[in-house]
């Protein structure tokens, strides 16, 4: 896999844009192409589209959305922008920050009433680190169905999607600019399409072992709950074309994985007042900082796990989500009455774990503070019943990528454009700085959809140009 250098390279078939993955950011650069006027094709490796965003909660972010003026949320990008900036301790792209800010309300309502995907404000909680009820999601709630609904938007929009299409080499010519590409087929036969622009939306590297090991070796041997096609390919060959990477150390991950069935857990089990303890009983973290730090302080613990325990106010807000519901059918969550029973599950002195249990209690009614940083008088004590669920931290995807501009154009070390090539999503410089405690919930998606837009419409204006 790598780039090919061409003169004067002829194909039998080419489309002005041509997209490679079709995720969120794949789609929603599609049908920018497509709304501006231009001819597209996704080419996507799989023979039906999943990916990470399939795999994902299916949250996106928007700030000053349509929906949340409906439903009585004052919501602006500047809290949005800053909410990710804070989160990343300053260390991100923040005109990059402000910019997908300030372009998310667009990006939502743009979604919800020109492609009729079923977005509504979520109320339900508030992740850690946002300021507003920023999220917005499909009625199960899930990355799977916003990816359907996704599929039938680009597909009411008449644009072809190609499925079982591995894009294996770009071609370029000698001053970097892609004419097409070449992609493998199951049955072994190989096709090449020609293009006049091309984006990148095929993620990150997180199911390279090899990647892992070189840029984020702290996570490299965790439980990667992604999609294994995402082999680092766009970073690959931007490097070989000279473009610039930042990041490359940052990803999310997700500490609260339950294991061994390998469902993620709601969020809102801690942020309602959860939990989490190791096998001796004791808390380990202040759980609810962020989803995404959680999982190497949950992989630091003997045996690499540990195991929530919240109650019915969590609990009543996670039967919301399907994946959840899932993991209640199969047994993977417990509901139990005492905390003696609770040990019992852990396999820890139920002394010990009582006087866990204690301690927060205290911390709740003010009378401690806790040694880890966490305010627990925001919420009542747990109790019973009480839910239990042994989990372990994972890998989500990764966050580092290729720099692009404000449009998603590819950039070299130097600032100045590849020719004609973008990227967007986990393919492109996440907003998340130089480690996993910079994600912000729904991020990921934000950068999708927005910049996977944004993308799709510099890229149609692009070819249109070129065309004239």
């Amino acid at each position: 896999m790598g780039i090919i250098t061409v003169s004067d390279k002829s194909f039998e078939m080419a489309a002005p844009v041509l997209i490679i993955g079709a995720g969120a950011c794949g789609c929603c650069a599609a049908l920018a192409v497509k709304e501006a006027g231009r001819e597209v094709l996704v080419l996507e490796r799989d023979a039906a589209p999943s990916g990470s965003t399939s795999l994902s909660g299916g949250q996106v972010l928007g700030a000053g959305t349509a929906l949340q003026r409906a439903a009585g949320i004052e919501d602006t990008a500047d809290l949005l922008a800053n909410d990710l900036i804070v989160k990343a301790k300053q260390q991100n792209d923040a005109a990059m920050a402000r910019h997908i800010a300030a372009q998310s309300a667009r990006t939502v309502d743009w979604l919800v009433e020109t492609h009729g995907v079923p977005l509504a404000s979520q109320q339900a909680f508030r992740y850690p680190g946002h300021s507003a009820q920023h999220m917005h999601a499909t009625p199960q709630k899930s990355g799977a169905e916003l990816l359907v609904c996704l599929h039938n938007a680009v597909a009411a929009a008449g644009i072809d999607v190609v499925l079982s299409a591995h894009v294996t080499d770009l071609f370029t010519e000698a001053d970097g600019r892609v004419v097409g590409v070449r992609l493998s087929r199951p049955d072994g036969s190989v096709e090449e399409i020609g293009c006049d622009a091309l984006i990148l939306a095929c993620n990150g590297y997180g199911g390279n072992p090899e990647m892992l090991q070189r840029y984020i070796p702290d996570i490299a041997q965790a439980h990667y709950h992604g999609h294994v096609g995402n082999q680092g390919d766009a970073v690959n060959w931007g490097l070989e074309l000279g473009a610039a990477i930042s990041d490359m150390g940052s990803f999310q991950g997700y500490g609260a994985v339950i294991t061994p069935v390998m469902i993620h857990l709601a969020w809102a089990c801690i942020t309602e007042g959860g939990i989490q303890v190791n096998v001796s009983g004791e808390r380990f973290s202040h759980e609810n900082t962020g989803y995404s730090e959680q999982a190497l302080h949950v992989i630091g613990q003997p045996e690499g796990v540990a195991w929530t325990i919240f109650d019915q106010r969590g609990q009543d807000i996670a039967m919301d989500l399907i994946y959840h519901r899932e993991a209640m059918e199969i047994g993977a969550i417990r509901q139990v009455d005492t905390i003696a029973e609770i040990a019992e599950i852990v396999g820890c002195d139920s002394g010990t774990l009582a006087a866990t249990m204690e301690d927060v209690a205290a911390m709740g009614r003010g009378e401690k503070t806790d040694a880890f940083g966490r305010d627990f008088t925001t919420k009542p004590p747990l109790q019973a019943p009480y839910y239990v669920a042994k989990i372990t931290g994972a890998l989500f995807h990764t966050q580092g990528g290729l720099d692009v501009d404000l449009d998603g154009r590819v950039l070299r070390p130097d600032g100045t454009a590849l020719v004609n090539l973008f990227a967007g999503g986990g393919a492109a410089r996440g907003l998340s700085g130089p480690a996993d405690w910079g994600y912000l919930s729904g991020s990921g998606l934000l950068m999708a959809t927005t910049l996977g837009r944004l993308a799709g419409t510099a890229a149609a204006a692009m070819t249109a140009m070129t065309a004239d």
